[in-house]
């Protein structure tokens, strides 16, 4: 469990935009760890988190893409029923405020990966290292 950085880029709603987004990336040898889009008519929100957010926050500029970061949990738990309600009842107690998650791991994987933004990261790192 961490506390890292997920840049938000604001990209076109088109087809093709994100495409264009994961070839940037990998030409630059940036791995995707976590990814997550909304949308809305005109624009969609894509939020990741990457191996190199400084490259990322680089190669996005270079482009002419609107980034934003913030500091995000990133944690790797254990696959199974109840996991997650864990982790949020003790953020709960400690009055930290879930503000979005966003995860998938395989059914049959033993670990998976969950992205937090949460009110706040550094006190809530410490309630969950509990």
């Amino acid at each position: 469990m961490q506390i890292t950085k997920q840049l938000a880029l604001f990209l076109e709603n088109r087809p093709g935009t994100l495409a264009r987004v994961c070839d940037a990336l990998s030409a630059a040898k940036i791995n995707i760890y976590a990814i997550s889009t909304s949308d809305t008519v005109d624009h969609s929100v894509v939020r990741m988190v990457v191996n190199d957010p400084v490259k990322a926050l680089f190669v996005f500029e270079e482009h002419g893409t609107l980034v934003v970061e913030d500091d995000v949990l990133m944690i790797t738990g254990d696959n199974k029923p109840g996991s997650l309600a864990n982790l949020a009842h003790k953020l709960a107690r400690a009055k930290i405020n879930i503000e979005y998650a966003y995860c998938a791991t395989p059914p049959d994987a033993k670990k998976g990966l969950l992205i937090l933004r949460v009110s706040d990261a550094k006190k809530a790192l410490k309630v969950l290292n509990i």
